[in-house]
């Protein structure tokens, strides 16, 4: 089998087509066709183009990632997940999963620190509920936990829950379902009576 052309294509000008006997077979990447070394002319056995396959399918799923990761950052176990549902066999998986590992994406410690640097500044959240977003994502307890300790500061549960009171209290004039509220915000009763008796 010989390669018969090579096209960079209209769509994707970061990937080429390759032909193979004068008929499509695979796609690969900029980076992936000069790692190959793959060019017109050169002739390839039943193996070779079964490997390229491949790789153009393991090099397409790393772009999607990568334009996953592009919105926010994730957890490995929801990068797992994603490739899962696009029936990534667990080789394919566990090598994509390294490369993003080895580039800095994967890592759930950074991960969960971001989640919850951020959650706490831009809403009031009770650690329990956080604790139950970052388990919802696979993020271990024992990570959680150290973040919990080394974030004691900024993580002020009763401070959260003063600003939330302050927000919303005055919607709430029916002090049991205000109380309700708060908890079901996964605030604890003990903290909820403590910070409205400052407030009355």
């Amino acid at each position: 089998m010989k390669v018969t052309a090579i096209k960079q294509q209209a769509k994707r000008a970061d990937r080429y087509s390759v032909y193979v006997d004068e008929k499509y077979l695979f796609s690969l990447s900029e980076g992936q066709l000069i790692a190959s070394g793959l060019h017109s002319g050169q002739e390839l056995d039943a193996q070779a183009v079964e490997q390229f396959q491949v790789d153009s399918v393991e090099g397409k799923l790393f772009d999607r990632l990568l334009n996953v990761l592009s919105y926010r950052p994730r957890s490995e176990w929801e990068l797992r997940e994603y490739l899962r549902r696009n029936q990534t066999d667990a080789p394919m998986a566990d090598r994509l999963i390294e490369r993003l590992r080895q580039l800095g994406y994967v890592d759930d410690e950074a991960f969960a620190r971001a989640w919850l640097e951020s959650r706490g500044q831009s809403r009031a959240s009770s650690h329990r509920k956080l604790r139950t977003e970052l388990l919802a994502k696979r993020v271990s307890g024992a990570i959680i936990d150290q973040l919990f300790r080394e974030l004691a500061t900024e993580l002020d549960e009763r401070a959260a829950l003063r600003q939330l009171v302050a927000k919303k209290q005055a919607r709430y004039p029916d002090e049991m379902k205000f109380m309700r509220y708060l908890a079901g915000k996964g605030f604890s009763y003990e903290d909820i009576r403590a910070v409205l008796a400052d407030n009355s």
